[in-house]
């Protein structure tokens, strides 16, 4: 069962309101989790999971399945709701999130179906990925190989280095999309760590490099379903996002970055993306 064959009732806009519902709900736990992140990432796995991968949820181990790595792991959250939209696991069960004995970690396990590996500290995930989309050519296999990065997360010099690596394999079958929130937990990464022209930086690195309005399901699908855009080069996306979008008391905010939402400000983000939903239909 490809992405193309997953449930089309819906629109990908549409889904992504499930998720960022759930990511709320979820944030209003005890343990409260990363709904800045979350949110800013809520239209790439739409994207990926309801239109890009072939992923097939009675097959989560399935060989020739495309993979997904979540390199902003602490973005867990967004994550699972998505998995949960998607099959992979029951909807229900997110109300579990963080709570003893719960599968569903503050950053994913193994143990999730869908997910393939632990991930979250940071910098790790573009190497990951580069295994696996050279285990696929090794293989034989036509599958390919996406990872999620955050932009704080360049910052880290081994996802350069994994660049460098994969840049130089031609590993074409790997598509990298950088969330480009520009934020991380203690400010703005151009006044931490300056990053742009970024995506001279990527080309720099040997890369087919695409911009996008990251919070166009739609768009991002077209993107990330024609990838690989240059033979012989992996291909990134630079997805420009808005930390905690759609939430107004939050988004482009960093004190979005890791929260716990009180009961009137779970309220306050409930009718906020009633609102959001609405305007959409």
């Amino acid at each position: 069962m490809s992405a193309a064959q997953a449930p089309a009732l819906d629109s990908l806009e549409t889904v992504a309101g499930r998720i960022r519902s759930h990511v709320v709900d979820m944030c209003a736990g005890p343990e409260g989790g990363h709904l800045g992140g979350a949110f800013s990432a809520t239209e790439v796995l739409t994207a990926l999971y309801f239109s890009v991968m072939n992923v097939d949820p009675e097959r989560p181990d399935d060989p020739d399945r495309d993979r997904f790595l979540l390199s902003k792991g602490h973005a867990a959250v967004a994550l699972y709701a998505t998995l949960a939209e998607r099959g992979f696991l029951p909807a229900a069960e997110l109300a579990t999130y963080g709570r003893p004995g719960s599968r569903l970690m503050g950053h994913p396990v193994r143990a999730v179906p869908g997910v393939e590996l632990p991930t979250g500290s940071l910098g790790h995930g573009l190497a990951l990925a580069c295994g696996f989309a050279l285990a696929h050519r090794y293989a034989g296999r036509d599958a390919r190989s996406f990872v999620l990065l955050g932009d704080g997360e360049l910052q880290e010099g081994s996802v350069w280095e994994a660049a460098i690596a994969a840049a130089s394999l031609g590993l074409d079958r790997l598509v990298a999309v950088v969330d480009r929130n520009g934020l991380q937990l203690t400010g703005s990464t151009e006044r931490i760590a300056p990053m742009e022209p970024l995506a001279d930086r990527w080309r720099a690195f040997g890369w087919s490099v695409r911009e996008a309005d990251g919070h166009d399901a739609d768009g991002l699908a077209e993107h990330l379903s024609a990838a690989p855009w240059e033979p012989g080069r992996p291909s990134v996306l630079i997805a420009r996002t808005v930390k905690g979008h759609g939430l107004p008391f939050l988004a482009g905010r960093a004190a979005g970055h890791y929260v716990t939402l009180s009961p009137r400000n779970h309220a306050r983000a409930t009718a906020a993306l009633r609102t959001t939903g609405e305007a959409a239909r």
